[in-house]
């Protein structure tokens, strides 16, 4: 760990102690979490503070910890011939059955959360701020653009593909999506083939949607791989 980074985890849980659930330094980086009561006062401080100055938001994203750490492809034994299936399949026919892995999950942490990626120019400095939405259901977290302005168009995609609502947003709507979208593609529980599809239909002279008809199955395995690990 630089000398620099220390400094700054030190500083940090100096300034916040209890506004902080944790501060971690990984790699040579700084990831503190905060609960939702907390965000915009620890976020001012962050950007207004003498000793932080994190005057630029770099990114700001949404996460959905549904099956965290869980694959349906065990990579752990992989060999030339190729990888070998997870002892328990996600469906009887041995493919994924989207909602099938989400059952399955327990979570010892909320489903959804925000990570913000913060940059101080005058200490050359990086953070990254993580905050989970309590509800699952109905993922709502304060939004900081009354602080750092450019997290508009972030929260607003955040919002469309996760379907995480930001409180005083001005405008929040889809994006990326189209108008007429209906779900947020980026859950871990929205099939990867989507749910409608669409075509020119000559009778009717004009484009409808349909029920997807390609069949959802894993054909590329999710690797995991640990610090060091080299490809086998």
């Amino acid at each position: 760990m630089s000398e620099r980074v220390e400094n700054l985890a030190t500083a940090l849980r100096s300034q916040f102690a209890d506004q902080l659930l944790s501060c971690e330094v990984a790699l040579d980086e700084v990831t503190i979490e905060v609960a939702r009561e907390q965000l915009l006062a620890v976020c001012e401080t962050l950007k207004d503070g003498s000793e932080f100055q994190f005057e630029q938001l770099i990114d700001l994203c949404g996460v959905d910890y549904s099956s965290y750490g869980e694959v349906e492809w065990d990579t752990s034994d992989a060999s030339s011939s190729g990888f070998s299936r997870g002892v328990e399949s996600g469906s009887a026919n041995g493919r994924l059955v989207f909602g099938d892995e989400l059952e399955a999950a327990t979570l010892d942490r909320p489903r959804f959360a925000v990570v913000i990626h913060l940059l101080s120019y005058k200490f050359n400095q990086r953070l990254r701020l993580r905050c989970s939405a309590p509800n699952d259901d109905m993922p709502l977290l304060p939004s900081v653009t009354s602080i750092w302005n450019g997290a508009d168009w972030f929260e607003r995609e955040a919002f469309d593909l996760f379907g995480i609502l930001f409180e005083g947003h001005n405008d929040l709507r889809r994006i990326l999506t189209d108008y007429g979208f209906v779900g947020h593609p980026f859950r871990k529980d929205f099939p990867l083939v989507g749910h409608v599809e669409m075509r020119y239909d000559e009778e009717k002279k004009r484009v409808i949607y349909e029920p997807v008809s390609i069949e959802p199955r894993v054909l590329v395995p999710r690797v995991i791989r640990k610090e060091g690990q080299t490809d086998v």
